[in-house]
């Protein structure tokens, strides 16, 4: 399997799965996608069923991701699986499940067992594996540059802590995590993790991100890669969970599901649209956003129009408070049939330029929903506190502000689906205890593993809005 920039010509230079893990963000700007999606049919699902039920999550991701990594042993690989997802990290052989809400249409696909109870776990765990073994392959380091607009620098943090061959910067919007988002993160005491505290939203930290990625000679001094899903790595390792969930959730090739899915940066549900163009039989893959409702806008209307910072709220499911969706380009790039120019065009200059584009007029807009099964709603806080609440109430589950998105849009749209929808969980409760507190009257309880976490000293550097800051930054700490 090779791989092509988003931005490249079909005919350019390919590259292998274990360079693009390593360079993250393409040189041209653009991001990788396999040259085509490999496609899976009814036997192979049936071995893969039986895989999972007999032997685990583990070797189900070995059999996915095999069909995207050929310069991996593939023995290698599955020890790679293996320790990634193993029991003690995510509490069971299988690591995800699904439990029904009531006795209706609405499922929840818990992806949020791990070590840090957030989805992002599910690909960070086997990235921080990956990295160990190519570095050590190729005996070379990497300096991770990150932004998180919350879970996903924890979850990173925690698959990279200790690793001696990987340096972890991670730039988060100073002000808005929880507070215990931040203790996740600031307490860490690794010396080779380096928290910044960047005065921004998350879109401005991710520019930055993307501005020091684009001075090619720092990048190349410094080795800087990425694990925010622009890494290509991170997208495939979520794909094994909607192949799981589907296996969960049927006893036949036959049927088909839906997923209803949280999402501001446009990766988790990027990785459902993977997932059905290899031929899962998914039904729709529904939208949720927050008050930040780029995303939605783009669905219903096939306008992109990237928000100021300042247009940018802060809200009370502040992991999706973005609204420069950066996988949206992928989606875009097959929308529009693999045309680079065109893809070049809307994400480079249009959107440089003008900061929007429009693709109503197009007739690939017009058959999105059709072709690709996106459908997409919005939900305010009232929205969430009124779902957290009632589902609180009526049937005893808990869940966090995100997941209380996912599932208020799911239950809008459900009269136009006509499938099981399962709501992809994007964290546990106790990361978000104000909005839980607010709207159940209880502290959600908190997992052992996490009872000191709010006790630990902070280790975070303030810098200023200025990528120039964070390269000087890195510069200071590696020399």
């Amino acid at each position: 399997m090779k791989y092509l920039s988003t931005r490249a010509p079909s005919n350019g230079p390919t590259h292998s799965f274990c360079d693009i893990l390593l360079e993250g963000l393409a040189a041209d700007g653009g991001l990788y996608l396999p040259v085509s999606y490999p496609r899976v049919n009814g036997d192979l699902l049936d071995e893969w069923r039986r895989v999972l039920a007999g032997e685990g999550y583990a070797a189900l991701a070995h059999r996915v991701i095999s069909l995207y990594v050929d310069d991996i042993d593939s023995d290698d690989l599955l020890g790679i699986c293996r320790r990634a997802y193993d029991a003690e990290n995510f509490g069971s052989t299988q690591v995800v499940g699904v439990s029904r809400i009531g006795d209706g249409q609405l499922w929840i696909g818990h992806i949020s067992n791990g070590p840090t109870a957030a989805f992002k776990d599910m690909a960070m765990a086997l990235l921080g594996e990956l990295f160990e073994y190519e570095l050590t392959r190729r005996d070379r380091r990497l300096t991770i540059l990150g932004a998180t607009s919350g879970d996903t620098g924890s979850s990173a943090e925690y698959a990279m802590r200790g690793r001696e061959r990987v340096q972890v910067f991670m730039l988060t919007p100073a002000g808005r995590m929880t507070p215990f988002q931040q203790a996740q993160m600031f307490g860490l005491k690794d010396p080779n993790i380096h928290n910044i505290a960047f005065d921004g939203v998350f879109d401005e930290c991710q520019d930055a991100v993307k501005k020091v990625n684009a001075d090619v000679a720092f990048k190349a001094r410094y080795s800087i890669g990425a694990v925010n899903s622009i890494n290509w790595a991170r997208l495939l390792a979520q794909v094994v969970y909607y192949v799981a969930l589907y296996l969960q959730m049927t006893g036949s090739n036959e049927e088909k599901i839906s997923f209803a899915v949280p999402s501001g940066n446009f990766g988790d549900i990027c990785a459902g649209h993977i997932a059905r163009e290899m031929g899962l039989p998914i039904d729709r893959l529904v939208l949720a956003t927050n008050e930040n409702d780029v995303l939605h806008e783009f669905f219903s209307t096939g306008r992109y129009r990237v928000r100021a910072s300042q247009e940018v709220a802060a809200t009370s499911s502040p992991s999706m408070d973005i609204s420069k969706a950066s996988n949206l380009e992928r989606f875009v790039h097959d929308l529009m049939g693999r045309k680079p120019e065109i893809t070049t065009d809307l994400f480079d200059t249009q959107l440089s330029a003008h900061g929007r584009f429009s693709l109503r007029r197009t007739e690939a807009f017009q058959n999105l929903a059709e072709r690709y099964g996106f459908i997409s709603w919005n939900s305010t806080h009232a929205d969430r506190v009124q779902t957290i609440r009632g589902l609180w109430c009526d049937c005893g589950i808990l869940v966090d502000p995100h997941t209380a998105d996912g599932i208020h849009v799911a239950h809008h749209l459900a009269g136009q689906i006509h499938s099981p929808i399962v709501v992809l969980e994007t964290a546990l409760p106790v990361k978000f205890a104000d909005t839980i507190i607010e709207a159940v009257g209880v502290m959600p309880p908190v997992p052992e593993r996490f009872k000191d976490v709010m006790d630990q000293p902070r280790r975070v550097v303030d810098l200023p809005n200025d990528p120039e800051a964070v390269k000087a930054h890195i510069i200071e700490q590696l020399g």
